[in-house]
């Protein structure tokens, strides 16, 4: 395999998953339900924790079926634990997510490093059902557990040169064997605008199917944008920094001509290598799951305000 010096391949492109025939998928469901024969549905320290207390937000969650826990927690991309979508979920297990610390940095009055006690704390936690739809053109319905972002950033009361709100992933190879490797420029960065990170579909989630979440989801703490590809959403955040210009963001570095900034599902807009026109349904047959790709990933009528008079053929 080459490296990714070659510019003309990306790790995305080496035999996209949904034309793969679903064999990683199927083997690591089947280690998934071997775990959960011996006992445990989670991984690592959020198996043990107490389960947390939510109510559910329906007035924000689509009425589809979700997918079942092990579609949501054993196909993944996270390539810090690697390329494969089994990967995570088989090598994450041991990864420590307590205790957790997060950096908030930049264009704010209140600056610092806070546990991840002192982030939950005062706020009330919701179930919200979301379509997830990932740039590789496939798609789940997740039962993600979290709080909306507007309430976390305006804690820390965010200036008025505040334009843009930075993420970044833990960086510790030791633990993140992907990191070991030069897919990326290490850490992980993404980035919304200021309005997108204040809206209120916009969500900081700590858990799924009404657990905290497992390593390989994101632990402890993950963003959800879910109007954007799946790349947007960033795990095992350590700081949040709020900017005045737009900051750079890791799949736009790696290869600007296929991941944009704003990264809005659009089926008008193929990826070089692909159509986004359709999408295949994680868990079901591989030859009838494929549906149409909806824009804005379905939540059009709630933010397609947020880029009016954007090109979105050049804003991709």
């Amino acid at each position: 395999m080459k490296r990714y010096s070659d510019p003309s391949i990306l790790p995305s492109a080496i035999t996209p998953e949904y034309e793969y025939f679903d064999r990683r998928r199927l083997l690591a469901a089947l280690a998934a339900s071997a775990a959960m024969i011996i006992g445990s549905v989670g991984s690592g320290l959020a198996a043990t924790l107490a389960p947390p207390r939510y109510t559910r937000n329906t007035k924000l969650s689509t009425r589809e079926a979700p997918n079942s826990w092990e579609d949501v927690t054993t196909y993944n991309n996270f390539y810090e634990f690697g390329l494969d979508k089994s990967d995570p979920y088989e090598r994450a297990q041991e990864f420590r997510s307590r205790p957790w610390t997060i950096e908030i940095a930049g264009e704010a009055e209140l600056r610092g490093k806070f546990t991840l006690e002192d982030i939950l704390k005062p706020h009330a936690l919701e179930e919200r059902i979301y379509r997830f739809r990932c740039v590789e053109a496939w798609s789940r319905i997740v039962p993600w557990l979290g709080f909306p972002l507007a309430d976390l950033l305006a804690r820390f009361k965010p200036t008025s040169k505040a334009k843009f709100v930075e993420f970044t992933t833990l960086l510790d190879p030791k633990q993140m064997p992907g990191q070991r490797s030069g897919v990326l420029d290490w850490p992980y960065r993404e980035a919304l605008r200021i309005d997108e990170a204040m809206h209120p579909l916009t969500l900081m989630v700590v858990g799924v199917y009404g657990k905290w979440l497992p390593n390989q989801s994101g632990a402890p703490l993950r963003l959800i944008v879910p109007w954007k590809y799946g790349f947007k959403g960033i795990k095992s955040i350590v700081k949040i920094r709020f900017t005045e210009r737009q900051p750079a963001t890791s799949w736009n570095m790696a290869a600007p001509d296929e991941y944009g900034f704003f990264a809005n599902v659009n089926p008008a807009v193929d990826h070089p290598r692909w159509s986004q026109a359709k999408e295949r349904r994680i868990g079901g047959n591989f030859l009838t799951s494929r549906i149409d790709t909806l824009p804005f990933n379905g939540y059009d009528d709630d933010v397609a305000a947020l880029y009016r008079g954007m090109d979105l053929r050049r804003y991709y």
